[in-house]
């Protein structure tokens, strides 16, 4: 990095003619062109046409993964008081901090952080800002996508029960498939769908998912209310030790925590929405995060608060496997799983690609183009698919 001293005294600008592995560009107008042809073939630079809904589907398909269908267990352990609580803070909580991200995403003037560690350098500086935010949002980037591998696998494994066990006639047999089968069999899709270039290109799929998500929340409470109250159902906390009752309130925290995510992402997302100062992207963003949060809501808190009421402590952790009928209903529900884990995996495996395909081509010098992103990409959802496989209950280590 050469540092030159600007007209101002005491200050400094960074020529950037080298630039730092992993730290995304901000250009200017002096910005030389290959750097700027760089910038735009990355996932999170390529593209900056969004429109306000797209950031609306693309922040509901990161937040509202599969583990909304846990929040009527996690009911189990808080109870109505404490549980209803919990839930509406942590809605007001994450929306209040994700308004604070969208406003930091330009609050220098004439720069824009377009990746999340590009607001910890600004924080902590150049070296420590790395080090401080690319590990945990490795960590739960990669985590999140191993574990929406292995409940995509999960869901299609229960999909293939439900119709089997429903349409099975004489003499027609239904071989059951292992998990391991069903988890390759997702991540077929995803060696396809992670050659699309940037966000922007999987704003159908995202679209696809968030509708899926609200679809399968739908089908989870109004199944239950339709039942009404189930024989056997109890408000009281489970009947075990101490140990293992702390243990499951902190697990139920955990499924709260883990069901709000995606802040992880939103400087990525925002990145993609054009700016300019007399309309700047926090507008459009703010508006698409609204949107979104309205629909989380419409999902959490009936799928959450229903659930319980009608099974009570007898509900499972997965409040599809306590619906056992209508069995279409169930293995659709099922199917729409699959599809919106489909399209969170490719939110969340975006940054990373964008990481992957900085690194080689700014540290290593390697030539962007086709061959590159089909490698990289390529090996990190293998990557993923077999930790999958190996470790089918990294849900519960992560």
């Amino acid at each position: 990095m050469i540092i030159s001293e600007d007209k101002v005294p005491g200050s400094t600008v960074l020529d950037e003619t080298v630039s730092p592995p992993l730290l995304a560009d901000n250009r200017n107008k002096t910005s030389d062109t290959p750097e700027k042809d760089v910038d735009a073939w990355l996932p999170v630079t390529g593209s900056r046409n969004a429109k306000w809904w797209y950031s609306a589907f693309h922040n509901v398909t990161a937040m509202v993964g599969a583990g909304v269908l846990s929040l009527p267990h996690a009911m189990v352990y808080l109870g109505w008081g404490p549980g209803v609580v919990v839930l509406i803070l942590s809605w007001v909580i994450t929306l209040y901090t994700l308004w604070q991200m969208v406003e930091m995403h330009e609050m220098v003037p004439g720069k824009r952080f377009d990746r999340y560690h590009e607001l910890g350098q600004h924080a902590f500086g150049e070296k420590l800002g790395l080090w401080i935010v690319v590990p945990q949002q490795l960590i739960v980037e990669v985590g999140v996508d191993i574990v929406y591998m292995v409940t995509g696998g999960r869901s299609l494994k229960k999909f293939q029960e439900t119709v089997c066990g429903t349409f099975k006639q004489p003499g027609n047999s239904c071989r059951q498939l292992g998990l391991s089968i069903w988890i390759m069999v997702f991540a077929s899709a995803h060696f396809f769908l992670s050659q699309l270039p940037n966000f922007n290109s999987i704003a159908g799929v995202s679209l696809a998912a968030a509708v899926m998500s609200l679809s399968y929340s739908t089908i989870a409470w109004a199944a239950s209310a339709s039942g009404g109250r189930q024989p056997g159902y109890s408000y009281k906390y489970p009947d075990t030790s101490t140990g293992n009752l702390v243990f499951g309130v902190f697990t139920a925290l955990g499924d709260v925590a883990f069901a709000y995510a995606g802040h992880n992402v939103v400087l990525e997302i925002q990145a993609t929405i054009p700016s300019t100062p007399e309309n700047p992207s926090k507008i459009a963003m703010w508006r698409g995060v609204v949107v979104a949060y309205i629909i989380v809501a419409l999902c959490y808190f009936p799928v959450s608060f229903v659930g319980y009421w009608a099974y009570g402590s007898t509900v499972d952790d997965n409040i599809l496997i306590s619906l056992n009928h209508p069995a279409w209903l169930i293995a659709m529900a099922n199917l729409m799983v699959v599809i919106h884990v489909i399209g969170s995996y490719q939110i969340y495996a975006m940054p990373v690609f964008d990481m992957l395909e900085t690194l080689l081509i700014k540290k290593l010098h390697l030539p962007p183009g086709i061959i590159l992103r089909l490698v990289t990409r390529s090996l990190y959802v293998a990557f993923t698919c077999f930790v999958g496989i190996t470790f089918p209950f990294f849900g519960s280590l992560l």
